[in-house]
């Protein structure tokens, strides 16, 4: 029987190349990404385990925690603490650590570096071991810097030439007086670095006679786990708290791996979707191998073999199909692993440099994930291989599905669609997170239910279609014909294109939704003409506001300021505004009292004002961050929204208690609107910062909708494997299908259809299957993303429904598009059989 099984493979070679092109491409999406994380996780690691060479111990402060009106805060490193680690008995030097963010412009006035990846720190004296200096020397005093020499080449900087700088805002200008190297992982990723004196750095990044943290080294012969215990005892207790180098990599490392997981399991939930869809094909193509090989079948059970050698047999065709697709899927899979990293590269995203990484559990996942997925999408054709009588052998036809199987089926798909129609619909009607569990369950029953009703489905919807084929004279009848003569067969075709433009479908109607939405709320909620913040998200000094406000056209400016402070026993954070002109900058409905912001009247958001069921004229007791009280009243409560919400007070009485005060963003009323003109104007004010947005409510909206389109983007790249996949299983089931009808399609030329007419009913049999498929996925699709935007609309109040019409017949194009391509082949073979010799054939 292994030898039957074997010359059968190669036999139906060509037959089988469809399924393992399928398999092939789920395996090389799974082993790809499985590469790709791996190298890049292995790279960032390796590079970072560098970055702590210096260091054998790190002092860091503590966080004191917070009680009763008590805020919860870290202490201080100050030179008193670094003089003590610098003493310790096997410390041979102590350094003191200061960072902050520090943007700095390349020489066209353009940002380099994204947002976060922009750092800032300090050089020690004169001579740091933690970046060695390529060229120049030491910075001292504000006027100088040093930048990473990746910057220096990206932005074609050297030795003497004048920087543009910013850390909250003003713009400054230092000479460039070094270029050093460093194996910090943000550099490494494309960001950049610029170091400044100690003392400069405290004072540009507000820690003026502070340190983020001190690095201690050990001396010759003293270990890390002795050094911390010296240090450990040597220091103040609750305000301190040691690491040894080691654990600082290993902790680096954890969060290396924990930030590429996510990449990872994204990457493969999509890789399985894949391969998912995959399984319609390699069911499909054994079921119709089996129905092609009745005879053939039928007499190894009538000279002996069992029903379980048939069933083996047809299990061991899958295992070697399942093994050269998942060997070829491996190869192909660090082709794409190196190609990911590449990709990278050519977006600018800059990767530590190091070797491919395929571990053994790449190999075992990539060979494991096409064999097992081949033999079990096998196994049931292989298991209706065994129940064919041995009297099958004298006739090409064995027992077709009964009118029992067939009732049973619809009766099983429709208790499965209507309980997951129930189960979704029930999740709507939950609060946020509590609906995402049963909304997930109520998806899987509806799909799987819709995938079992799917060759009753096919009748009505391919008689839909009748009045059009009817145009094509006989091609057209004998497509619609075709279609649905076996209706399983149409139904698992047509399904793996389901399930694709069901995702598509559904997360473009989710986002359209979102992004008008989000634009909704926007322009409901800000009256200022202009917000102005920093591109990293990290505070503005309170000098932007200032300019600002002096700026020629400029009527009313609001900085928003979060400060913790703690109430009733917890923390909230506070938003200070200028409360003369906030109610002028915002639009926010007051349900209760009125939008009065001075002295001690706040307002707060519902969600506040419910929690700690206040109301218009409810009075709270407010301990701030320096430890003193006050006694504050609510004059009014606003529908806070995800741009704005909290409790908001005026500056004027927020400030005296902030011991560095800084702005998160500023709003901006000027006299003629938003103009191009007016925001020159503001960006000259400012310097023309590179790290400052100026942004009006269109700019907000456009960059709503890059974030949404670079989603969508990716996601319709992703799901286009599973598109792919889809293709080769309507390819496959059409050439198959050509074969077995070998003999008709005969008969069909000797009759007088031409040869145009056969490809054309071929074309149309799997345009007919393709849209038949891309209805179902568009209308499933459609459902799921009202189901989720019900669930999103119990959190976002202006969130509504828009079905995106045009992207949905994009959509139904691609279905047919899908069909016309995935005929080319099969129909050219069709036309091109010899009318006699097809006859002949059995």
């Amino acid at each position: 029987m292994l030898r039957t099984a074997l010359r059968t493979v190669f036999a139906h070679k060509a037959r089988l190349l469809m399924t393992v092109l399928a398999v092939m491409l789920g395996v090389a999406f799974v082993s790809g990404t499985l590469v790709f994380t791996n190298t890049i996780s292995d790279a960032y690691r390796k590079s970072s385990a560098k970055g702590f060479d210096q260091v054998d111990v790190a002092v860091e402060p503590a966080y004191q925690e917070g009680s009763g009106d008590r805020l919860g805060k870290r202490a201080e490193l100050t030179s008193a603490e670094l003089d003590k680690s610098a003493r310790v008995p096997g410390a041979a030097s102590a350094v003191g650590v200061v960072r902050g963010f520090t943007a700095i412009a390349g020489k066209n006035g353009k940002l380099i570096g994204d947002g976060f990846q922009s750092q800032g720190g300090n050089y020690w004296g004169t001579k740091d071991p933690r970046y060695p200096l390529a060229e120049g020397r030491a910075p001292h005093g504000a006027g100088e810097v040093l930048v990473d020499s990746g910057t220096a080449r990206r932005a074609g900087y050297a030795v003497g030439d004048t920087v543009r700088l910013s850390v909250d805002g003003p713009v400054l200008k230092p000479t460039i007086t070094g270029v050093f190297t460093t194996d910090d992982g943000n550099v490494a990723a494309g960001g950049s670095l610029a170091l400044f004196d100690t003392a400069t750095a405290q004072r540009l990044f507000g820690k003026p006679g502070t340190y983020d943290e001190i690095d201690v080294t050990a001396k010759a012969g003293v270990g890390e786990a002795a050094l911390k215990a010296q240090l450990d005892r040597a220091l103040p207790k609750g305000r301190t708290q040691t690491t040894t180098g080691r654990q600082l990599a290993d902790d680096q490392a954890r969060a290396i791996a924990a930030s590429m997981s996510g990449m990872r399991q994204g990457l493969l939930v999509f890789a399985g979707i894949a391969l998912f869809v995959g399984t319609f094909i390699i069911a499909n193509t054994f079921t119709m191998l089996v129905a092609q090989r009745t005879r053939e079948l039928a007499l190894l059970r009538a000279v002996g073999a069992s029903r379980r050698q048939v069933t083996r047999s047809v299990l061991t065709e899958a295992f070697v199909v399942g093994a050269v697709a998942a060997v070829t899927g491996l190869v192909a899979g660090v082709g794409i692993g190196a190609g990911l990293r590449s990709l990278m590269g050519s977006f600018g995203a800059t990767v530590p440099g190091g070797p491919l990484v395929v571990t053994p559990g790449t190999v075992g996942a990539a060979l494991a994930v096409g064999i097992l997925v081949t033999m079990l999408a096998a196994w049931l054709p292989g298991r209706r291989a065994a129940k064919i009588p041995p009297v099958a052998a004298m006739s090409s036809m064995h027992a077709k599905a009964t009118t029992r199987s067939l009732v049973l089926r619809n009766t099983i798909g429709a208790l499965f669609s209507a309980a997951g129609v129930a189960v979704v619909l029930a999740a709507t009607t939950m609060d946020g997170s509590d609906g995402e569990a049963p909304m997930g369950v109520g998806a899987v029953l509806l799909i799987t239910g819709v995938f079992v009703l799917t060759p009753l489905l096919s009748r009505p919807l391919v008689a839909a279609a009748a009045p059009v084929l009817r145009a094509f004279g006989v091609s057209g009848r004998l497509a619609r014909r075709n279609s649905v003569r076996n209706p399983r067969r149409t139904a698992a075709t047509a399904s793996a294109l389901m399930i694709g433009l069901t995702l598509i479908t559904g997360m473009t109607v989710m986002a359209g939704s979102l992004q008008t939405s989000i634009d909704r709320m926007a322009s409901a909620a800000i009256r200022a003409d202009y917000v102005v913040s920093m591109a990293s998200g990290t505070p503005l000094s309170p000098e932007v506001d200032r300019r600002l406000r002096a700026t020629e056209g400029v009527t009313a400016t609001s900085p928003l300021r979060n400060a913790p402070a703690r109430v009733d026993g917890g923390t909230e954070y506070l938003t200070g505004v200028n409360g003369a002109v906030i109610g002028r900058l915002t639009d926010l409905p007051v349900d209760d009292g009125s939008f009065t912001v001075d002295g001690t009247r706040t307002v707060v958001d519902d969600d506040t004002a419910r929690s700690h069921g206040w109301h218009a004229g409810s009075s709270f007791t407010v301990a701030y961050e320096d430890g003193r009280k006050q006694r504050l009243t609510v004059a009014g409560v606003y529908q806070g929204n995800e741009m704005m919400r909290g409790i908001m007070l005026d500056n004027a009485t927020l400030a005296p208690h902030q011991p560095d005060p800084s702005d998160m963003q500023v709003m901006v009323k000027t006299a003629g609107g938003a103009t191009d003109t007016v925001k020159d104007r503001l960006e000259k004010a400012l310097g023309s910062n590179p790290a400052i947005r100026v942004q009006d409510k269109k700019d907000l909206s456009d960059d709503i909708a890059r974030m949404f389109t670079l989603m969508l983007n990716m996601l319709y790249g992703l799901l286009a494997m599973a598109v792919i996949v889809a293709v080769l299983g309507v390819v496959n089931t059409l050439a198959m299908s050509v074969f077995e009808r070998s003999q008709e399609i005969g008969m069909l030329r000797a009759i007088g259809l031409d040869r145009g007419g056969v490809k054309r009913m071929v074309r149309l049999e799997s345009l007919v299957i393709s849209l038949f498929g891309g209805v179902l996925g568009i209308g499933l699709g459609v459902f799921f993303g009202w189901a989720a935007g019900e669930l999103l609309g119990t959190r976002m109040a202006t969130y509504e429904l828009v079905l995106p019409w045009a992207r949905m017949g994009v959509f139904l194009l691609l279905a047919a598009a899908v069909g016309v391509l995935a005929a080319l082949w099969p129909a050219r073979r069709a036309a091109r059989l010899n009318m006699l010799q097809a006859i002949k054939s059995e």
